[in-house]
């Protein structure tokens, strides 16, 4: 029997999921209701995959880290499965443990873009009407409360920019009509062009 594939992607980041429908349910067949496995790609940096147990509790990670950074709080995560540290404002240290004995961490150093990257890739999983993912823990309420946080953030932002940026370019082009006009020079060229 054939797997589905799906893939999200966003810039630099694609995230895959392999399985397969659950015909009990008489679910589609390009459904993907039973994962067999999931893959993160991300350019320039090692693959990650694991099994569907895994796939949770990473996303909770990156969810739950995502919003200690927008709270302004010590961005710092630590799991059995997966470790997320700010080294400083821009690159963020991502240690990959594995539940086989005897295998090293994977340790990654990604920056802003490729940490909302793989966020977004998230996002449009659990907004995929063709992927039903049987959650733990946390990722049902807290990723949909934080994805609202960062909606309304954007939202907020999008709506006052462009008046702002209205705002600003308005003043800049009078200030530079105000600098350039000269009344003095005006009224000279009033009177040679209309003489009394």
């Amino acid at each position: 029997m054939n797997q589905n594939k799906l893939s999200f992607h966003q810039s630099s980041v694609s995230l895959e999921i392999i399985g397969l429908p659950d015909y009990s349910n008489n679910e589609n067949k390009d459904q993907i209701s039973i994962i067999s496995q999931w893959k993160l790609i991300i350019i320039d940096k090692p693959l990650i995959e694991g099994k569907v147990e895994h796939l949770g509790p990473i996303m909770d990670a990156f969810y739950i880290y995502s919003n200690l950074l927008i709270k302004n709080e010590n961005p710092i995560y630590e799991s059995k499965l997966i470790d997320i540290k700010a080294e400083n404002l821009h690159i963020h240290n991502v240690v990959l443990k594995s539940s086989k004995p005897n295998v090293k961490p994977l340790i990654l150093k990604i920056g802003n873009s490729l940490l909302l990257d793989t966020i977004n890739c998230f996002d449009q999983l659990n907004e995929s009407s063709r992927v039903r993912i049987k959650k733990i823990g946390v990722s049902n309420n807290f990723a949909k409360k934080i994805r609202f946080g960062l909606n309304t953030k954007v939202n907020f932002f999008n709506f006052f920019m462009p008046p702002f940026i209205a705002i600003c370019s308005l003043v800049l082009l009078s200030s530079t009509f105000i600098y350039f006009f000269n009344p003095v020079i005006d009224k000279e060229k009033n009177e040679l062009i209309n003489p009394k």
